[in-house]
């Protein structure tokens, strides 16, 4: 890779560093296995059907099993869930498993693990991916959603955690 291709990388890395997002725990479970992962590349697509799209990188582990299990779980993180944040984005080394046993789920109508204490847990079926570059876009139809009444929220900006408080 020349320089030149590198430097422009790293001045888009470091453009979309400033791009604050909401902090996700994507889980699934199925014949594939139970896996999750953190992003912060999660959009909302439309509201009729209720869809999303959830950005993975190719080279993570849990790419296949999301593809194959066929179903996602977005568990959007309150404040006080940096931990799992930190756990499930593998800043902390130990196994999917005990990643999941540090941290309370539990079964969601599609059988999916959820974490409880999130600010939203949505459920849903991967009704399309799209491969672009390093990365797969998931398309995730939603059929079941829980919001709590939550009003803080896990925010990742510049490279660190940030809290962001509703104001009333």
């Amino acid at each position: 890779m020349d320089s030149q291709h590198q430097d422009v990388k790293k001045i888009f890395r470091d453009a979309m560093a400033t791009l604050g997002a909401g902090v996700n725990v994507i889980t699934t479970d199925g014949p594939a296995g139970c896996a999750g992962l953190t992003a912060t590349a999660v959009v909302s697509i439309t509201d009729t059907p209720p869809t999303m799209m959830i950005s993975v990188n190719r080279n993570s582990a849990v790419n296949a099993i999301f593809k194959e299990n066929g179903t996602m779980a977005v568990n959007i993180l309150s404040a006080k869930q940096q931990l799992e944040a930190e756990y499930f984005g593998g800043i902390h080394p130990v196994s999917m498993e005990a990643r999941f046993a540090r941290f309370p789920f539990e079964k969601g109508a599609l059988g999916l693990p959820l974490l409880t204490g999130a600010l939203a847990q949505l459920e849903g079926h991967i009704i399309e991916t799209y491969e672009v570059g390093t990365h797969t876009l998931f398309i995730l139809e939603l059929f079941e959603i829980r919001a709590s009444e939550e009003k803080e929220a896990l925010i990742y900006f510049n490279r660190a955690f940030y809290t962001l408080k509703h104001p009333s």
